[in-house]
């Protein structure tokens, strides 16, 4: 168990993250890629991920470097998932880069003692080392988890919309309570299911909140307590496939001033009654706009409580933008969107989910 332990000031400073964290993304798909466990929610993704790195120079750079240093454990070092991650991947990279190496030494001391590492693990501490562990992350992340970019920043993009109606409908308590099933708000503890006991005091500090396409079940906080206070939850609550490409046919079905007018509602987010009432038509009408927009790849639907809240997708986006004279879409404000080894071991998020 995790007890998280809020003061006053503390719920002024909570914040949720708008982007998918690169670092953190990186991490608990490593750990997918060590288990069957969730495999399912994931089948899609991982197919993929196997088809890319089997076989390959890269597969067996993440078999050798990123595996035994990111275990799907109870532990693994904090430096390689730095706050500075939230403002994208190349901050995040060079962050880990730019680590003291007397913290790299320490990080990699414990993951020795707590988990294990190999022989090289703590030659970490120089720069020149990390900067060659840094590549094999950049390989990793545009090899598997770019050409996914979309689907994870709609997924995130869903929550942050769903998290911020939950708080400004029911306030902290309601938006601390809806995280996910592990996670229990008895003020001004945060209880979260985790894999040992521990506390950890915020004392003023605030608390990041990262929802995580990859993360499964299990929550993940930093393990040093003294640094910025950072939550990873995972988004998943049923298995998510590949959407398929818009067909011809679910193209088609779009045209249609209704429609049209449905899909720039949904821009800023909308439950079903709430389009319904904005459009003019009934419930059942909503819901039949609401199918044909999803199956074609421009929303996402996600349920909370007796409510489905509908959010615009990159691509749904992308279809809203004024084309000039010229037939080229000009720029548009998209504020809140995101931007557009397996061998013969098994390559799970936790310390440990």
């Amino acid at each position: 168990m995790l007890r998280i332990h809020f003061e006053p000031e503390d719920f002024a400073r909570i914040r949720l993250a708008r982007d998918p964290d690169p670092l953190w993304e990186i991490v608990c798909s490593l750990h997918r890629l060590q288990t069957s466990q969730g495999r399912w929610a994931y089948a899609d993704w991982y197919r993929a991920a196997r088809d890319t790195l089997v076989g390959t120079p890269l597969g067996d750079a993440v078999r050798r470097l990123l595996v035994p240093i990111v275990p799907r454990a109870r532990y693994f070092p904090d430096f390689l998932t730095p706050q500075e991650s939230a403002d994208g991947l190349d901050p995040g990279l060079t962050a880990i880069v730019d680590t003291p190496p007397i913290r790299v030494a320490r990080e990699v001391d414990k993951l020795i003692q707590v988990n294990g590492a190999p022989s090289w693990a703590p030659t970490l501490t120089e720069r020149a080392n990390r900067e060659e562990l840094v590549k094999v992350l950049r390989a990793y992340h545009k090899a598997v988890i770019a050409p996914h970019h979309d689907r994870i920043g709609a997924r995130i993009v869903g929550e942050r919309a769903l998290r911020a109606r939950e708080t400004l409908d029911t306030g902290i308590d309601g938006l601390l309570n809806g995280l996910t099933p592990t996670m229990r708000w008895q003020p001004p503890v945060l209880r979260v299911d985790y894999v040992e006991d521990r506390d950890l005091h915020l004392g003023g500090r605030g608390l990041r909140l990262v929802p995580s396409y990859f993360c499964w079940r299990t929550p993940i906080a930093l393990a040093d307590n003294s640094l910025q206070p950072v939550l990873i939850y995972p988004l998943h609550r049923s298995r998510l496939p590949t959407p398929a490409p818009p067909s011809e046919a679910s193209l088609g079905a779009l045209l249609g001033k209704t429609r049209a007018t449905a899909l720039r509602t949904l821009a800023e987010g909308a439950t079903t009654s709430e389009l319904a009432r904005l459009l003019g038509v009934s419930p059942a009408t909503a819901t039949h706009h609401t199918t044909v927009l999803r199956d074609a790849g421009l929303i996402i639907s996600q349920r909370s409580n007796n409510t489905v809240l509908h959010t615009i997708t990159p691509l749904g986006a992308a279809m809203l933008r004024p084309v000039s004279p010229m037939g080229i879409a000009d720029p548009v404000d998209t504020t809140g969107l995101p931007e557009s080894a397996a061998g013969s071991r098994s390559f799970d998020c936790g310390r440990s989910s």
